[in-house]
């Protein structure tokens, strides 16, 4: 076997980020063309864009469950088959039908990436996991800014039809369907060290539930009739998210006899993601009337994630990652609340600027909190983290569809902005776990 390019390989992996990127940017460009010209209400907009968020998740998890049966190099490969199908579709979509099913295949395409490169890219830097986590997740902002840049160009400078800026995509996948041709993939940090399959299934805590758990959730942001008999009531999320921790805990305590670190950490990966994603994603909708290009303020946003997480290093080292996403919760409130109040350009630009802050860090300090405190979780662990991210988006988008149309953007924001205040108790929560646990050890 050829001697693995750790360097090219990263930056194939970064590169196939980079489209996952960009199809968000294109997405929150493209929701207002689908509601004005193929009249779409904002509702069936945020239906048909959510696939690419379950789609996402149906990949993470099928790739996390089966990647060292399969190999890595097969679900890179399946990526892009996905990515370049979704793609095509995507130019073709002209209804709710079309575009429901090229977000299908682009969210298949976009959970093949995460599941294959977070563990590769794990495996390829063991030392410095959290770190080059936050690397290779600079490229998730960062191809949103080169998204949210070519939408202002192609589209409201040079005047080109929305099919233009789509099409952009072709190029850093040739690319990156390049660099992997012929490279040699390391097997995962799980099988390298010899961990079993079944002791990585033990260490999700409570592998079955949770992966119900995310079934059902897919149902629900996918499934009207389920959704609406779900929402009629606040009575009935609650006792649905009793009924799972308590099932959680039976199967996590009396079955497998371990930690619920894992399940505490999926919960909070539903909140973060949420924050993140269900904000940028509407941000179009959201400050639309704010005196500034929503555009404008996406390029912003994740432009300082990008230069955050590049930088991540330092700041992980000195506060350690559960102190890094409490100070993220707390600047996330800060910024959704001061969105929710901001009303011209100048206000508006300085509350996305403290909301990017917040977010910045969220999801590969997530993904980096299991590979280093739930090491024996392997790939299973990240993938089944960065898909039910994507899930939680998916149920969440219909429902700030809705919101924005019935209560309006300022309510919607200062309502998301309770997501990061449970978070804040969470972190808080989660640093006691982590402070304990490394007492113990």
């Amino acid at each position: 076997m050829k001697e693995v390019n750790q360097k090219r390989l990263f930056v194939a992996s970064c590169l196939a980020l980079l489209v996952t990127a960009i199809t968000f940017a294109i997405r929150a460009k493209i929701e207002g063309v689908f509601s004005t010209d193929y009249g779409l209400t904002k509702e069936e907009v945020g239906r048909a864009l959510a696939p690419a968020f379950w789609g996402f998740a149906i990949a993470m998890f099928a790739g996390g469950y089966f990647i060292d049966i399969v190999k890595t190099k097969t679900i890179i490969w399946l990526a892009f088959a996905m990515h370049l199908i979704g793609i095509v579709l995507l130019l073709l979509a002209k209804d709710y039908t079309s575009l429901f099913i090229a977000n299908v295949f682009i969210g298949l395409g976009n959970g093949s990436v995460e599941a294959a490169c977070n563990p590769l890219v794990a495996t390829l830097f063991p030392n410095n996991k959290t770190k080059m986590l936050n690397r290779f997740h600079v490229w998730f902002p960062g191809g949103i800014v080169i998204g949210g840049v070519l939408a202002w160009l192609i589209m409201d400078q040079i005047n080109l039809p929305w099919q233009a800026l789509v099409g952009f995509l072709f190029i850093p996948l040739a690319l990156y369907g390049f660099l992997f041709f012929g490279q040699p993939i390391p097997e995962t940090e799980r099988v390298a060290s010899g961990v079993s399959y079944k002791e990585m299934m033990r260490n999700i805590g409570a592998p079955v539930t949770i992966t119900l758990a995310v079934i059902f959730m897919i149902m629900v942001a996918n499934i009207s009739p389920i959704s609406d008999a779900i929402t009629s009531n606040y009575a009935y999320p609650v006792a649905i998210v009793a009924i799972v921790a308590v099932f959680i805990i039976i199967e996590g305590k009396v079955v497998n006899k371990i930690s619920l670190l894992f399940p505490f950490v999926f919960f909070c990966m539903l909140l973060t993601a949420s924050t993140e994603l269900g904000t940028t994603q509407w941000i179009n909708a959201l400050l639309e009337r704010n005196g500034i290009s929503p555009m404008i303020i996406l390029v912003v946003v994740t432009g300082i994630m990008a230069v955050g997480r590049f930088f991540a290093g330092s700041l992980v080292h000195r506060l350690n990652p559960p102190g890094v996403l409490l100070g993220s919760a707390l600047l996330s409130t800060a910024g959704l609340l001061l969105l929710s109040v901001s009303q011209g350009p100048i206000t508006t630009l300085l509350s996305a600027a403290v909301f990017a802050v917040g977010v910045c860090y969220f999801w590969p300090t997530m993904i980096g909190v299991a590979s280093e405190y739930i090491p024996k979780s392997g790939a299973l662990g990240m993938s089944i983290l960065g898909g039910a991210g994507f899930v939680a988006t998916s149920m969440v988008l219909p429902i700030m569809g809705k919101s924005i149309e019935t209560a309006g953007p300022h309510i919607t924001l200062r309502n998301m902005s309770v997501l990061p205040i449970i978070l804040i108790v969470s972190f808080i929560l989660l640093s006691v776990i982590i402070n304990r646990k490394n007492t113990t050890q």
